[in-house]
């Protein structure tokens, strides 16, 4: 039986796993070059979770399930912003200020090993920050890992939302599709904005990875759910 683990250094929220890598684990555990991954439950860390073929469990408990993603949708993506404009925005980043889950893998400003995202507003609900992929994130021949882009197209969507929103959200679902090559040590853009009106808890946000020309390279569509009741829309 096959076996994946989200250890403790990728979490999300304290305690359990960040979404964005725990839904790349699961894509590669299928093989499925566009998938779309749906969180059942929160990813627990340092825990063994079997790969069947319905879905990978803890125990008795469903935590996530994985389908080949739809094909993409027409909903309108803004601009590449420019490597520039993504980097200034970084002092805008709303989460050094004030952040729900401050030690998250993807985008806190407590993790110190961490991919350091820090997506400010380029835009109406519309954020961007620039990525440097670091060397122990690839594979020999200097590739990102697969579960590390993924992570990179979490959190950026989140931030866009909470633009506007005010409760705090969880990652539910996840669809990503990577069309070029991540390059550790290359200067990236990651940017996340809100891809359509919310409908009751569930928030979407679209994300997309770009090289510092502007060259797309991946991209992601999720479904967000509120944690609590609130927030403007």
């Amino acid at each position: 039986m096959n076996e994946i683990v989200v250890a403790a250094r990728f979490n999300g929220p304290a305690g359990s796993g960040n979404g964005g890598y725990t839904c790349g684990l699961v894509a590669a555990a299928y093989a499925l070059p566009r998938a779309e991954v749906t969180l059942r439950r929160p990813p627990p860390l340092d825990t063994p979770l079997a790969v069947r073929d319905d879905g990978v469990y803890d125990g008795a408990h469903l935590v996530a399930t994985a389908a080949e993603a739809p094909a993409a949708d027409d909903t309108p993506r803004p601009d590449f912003p420019g490597y520039d404009a993504a980097r200034a925005a970084r002092e805008r980043y709303a989460g050094l200020r004030h952040h729900p889950f401050p030690t998250c893998f993807s985008c806190g400003p407590a993790h110190l090993d961490g991919l350091g995202l820090a997506p400010g507003p380029v835009g109406e609900a519309h954020v961007a920050t620039t990525w440097v992929p670091r060397a122990d994130l690839a594979d020999e021949s200097g590739v990102v890992r697969r579960e590390y882009v993924w992570a990179a197209l979490d959190c950026p969507g989140a931030w866009a939302l909470m633009q506007t929103d005010e409760a705090p959200i969880v990652l539910g679902r996840l669809a990503v599709e990577v069309t070029g090559t991540v390059r550790a040590g290359q200067p990236h853009v990651v940017t996340g904005w809100r891809a359509r009106d919310r409908e009751g808890r569930k928030h979407f946000a679209g994300t997309a990875l770009y090289d510092a020309a502007g060259t797309p390279l991946a991209a992601g569509r999720a479904t967000w759910v509120a944690l609590q009741s609130g927030g403007a829309s």
